[in-house]
């Protein structure tokens, strides 16, 4: 007679494999996801969009970049957008407007701000309504790459799971 006992170290054994397994796929899965996370890139000044988005894209994410905050809303990506980084001072909608609208909207991403002209009273509203960054141009690629992981930490931890 076999006994229902018989075989379950192998069975520990193959739910230890199972979950081993389980363990590699979730990581790579949130590895990719993070990967994945569209940036949005918006100025008004083309050379500081490509410089962006060529750092953003050497960091494996996808990046898409607008001249304008209208364009960026007309654009059907705010949806998508796992960050944004904007300009402060822009022709039309300026970037503290486009996170105030963004918020009245309930639909912020994490925001980074990069601006010509750093003032107090721009970068205390910007970054007391949320944004993870705040930086001078011209600003080091380190800079904007550590707002940058902390706006992407934020992004995911409110993904459910």
């Amino acid at each position: 007679m076999v006994s229902p006992i018989h075989g379950s170290v192998n069975l520990t054994s193959t739910f230890g494999q199972l979950f081993r397994r389980f363990t590699a796929f979730t990581s790579t899965w949130a590895a990719r996801l993070a990967k994945n996370a569209m940036i949005s890139i918006v100025d008004d000044d083309r050379s500081v969009r490509e410089a962006a988005k060529t750092l953003i894209k050497s960091l494996g994410y996808a990046t898409e970049t607008f001249a304008s905050a209208e364009e960026f809303l007309e654009s059907g990506r705010l949806c998508d957008t796992a960050c944004l980084i904007t300009d402060v001072q822009m022709p039309g909608m300026s970037g503290v407007d486009l996170q105030s609208h963004l918020s009245a909207t309930g639909h912020c991403p994490p925001m980074i701000f990069v601006t010509a002209y750093p003032e107090a009273s721009i970068r205390e509203r910007a970054l007391s309504a949320g944004a993870f960054g705040f930086l001078g141009k011209p600003f080091s690629e380190d800079s904007l790459i550590a707002c940058l992981d902390r706006a992407l930490e934020h992004y995911h931890s409110r993904i459910p799971e």
